[in-house]
């Protein structure tokens, strides 16, 4: 598995992954230099930060014999179809507990797993919601055992996966940047970039969810891998609109109009919200001057296609 392992890292994952410069009327007034860290070019299917938390799980995975992963995630989720595809290309069967009532036809992100090889297992909200660590012992002790991976890919293993942005980062600037800015979900991400960066600068997390409960996970993902706490980062929590897929239609023209201007597709869920969060918060003066930002582009573009296909064809979708 090793060598497998790491030939297809070599020859299948685009690493690291690019930075792209955005110059901008507002950047230049403000005197801000900002990259976007492209996680989404990684790979076609397993893109964004769901390669770096599935990597060392994926390879302890195998270490220990495994031969299915079971994780867990909503219809849409991008986790879901990223592990549904690791699974196909690394070798595992793949089991989704998917939140929620089984809908027919799948949607484009269920349908994508699917073709991946993904196995389904539908439960209700509040089982899901409240039964998660049950689910997985009873369908081990049906199915046989599996490596169980979080909702969200999110563990101690993804923190460590994540944690390499910023040494990649640090190469390809010759320096480290005053600002990281990510999306968060369920935290991953973002403990890692808190203690990648050991304190050198700051992280500021812009939550999709509804809520600061994402407060208490990150700080717990980030003392259970490094034992220490951390105040190098902050919570950015006004720009969820409502909460998770929740929208209205001005996030729905800035997302058109800002992936036309700057050719970087971004998604309604996650990466929509944190650029709008980013630039309203460069308009009131939150950065500061003569700064440099590095934003992740966390991929999730696969959610486009079910969002237009619940909303209508709301989104540009040209990539």
């Amino acid at each position: 598995m090793q060598c497998l392992y790491s030939y297809f890292c070599r020859n299948m994952f685009n690493k690291p992954s690019p930075l792209q410069l955005i110059e901008d009327e507002l950047l230049a007034k403000r005197e801000i230099t900002l990259f976007v860290k492209r996680d989404d070019l990684i790979h076609p299917q397993i893109s964004g930060n769901k390669w770096r938390k599935l990597k060392y799980n994926l390879r302890a995975a195998k270490q220990q014999q495994q031969k299915r992963l079971l994780t867990f995630g909503g219809a849409y989720s991008n986790h879901i179809a990223a592990t549904a595809a690791a699974g196909n290309i690394f070798g595992f069967e793949t089991i989704g507990v998917i939140r929620g009532e089984l809908v027919k036809p799948l949607n484009p992100t269920l349908d994508l797993a699917q073709q991946q090889g993904m196995k389904f297992v539908f439960v209700g909200r509040k089982e899901y919601r409240e039964e998660k660590a049950e689910i997985a012992i009873r369908l081990q002790d049906e199915l046989g055992s599996c490596y169980v991976i979080p909702e969200g890919g999110s563990n101690t293993l993804a923190v460590k996966g994540c944690a390499e942005i910023v040494a990649e980062v640090q190469e390809q600037l010759d320096d480290v940047p005053d600002y990281f800015c990510v999306s968060s979900g369920t935290g991953g991400t973002a403990a890692g970039l808190v203690v990648g960066l050991a304190r050198m600068s700051l992280v500021k997390v812009f939550p999709a969810l509804k809520g600061n409960f994402i407060l208490d996970e990150i700080n717990s993902l980030i003392w259970e891998f490094s034992g220490e706490s951390y105040d190098n980062w902050q919570l950015i929590s006004n720009y969820n609109f409502g909460g998770y897929t929740k929208w209205n239609q001005q996030l729905i023209d800035f997302i058109n109009d800002f992936s036309a201007k700057f050719k970087l597709q971004i998604d309604p869920i996650y990466t929509g919200k944190l650029f709008y969060g980013v630039w309203n918060e460069i308009e009131k003066g939150s950065f500061k001057d003569n700064s440099t930002i590095v934003v992740i582009h966390t991929g999730g573009l696969q959610g486009i296609l079910g969002f237009n296909q619940r909303f209508g064809n709301l989104l540009n979708y040209n990539l």
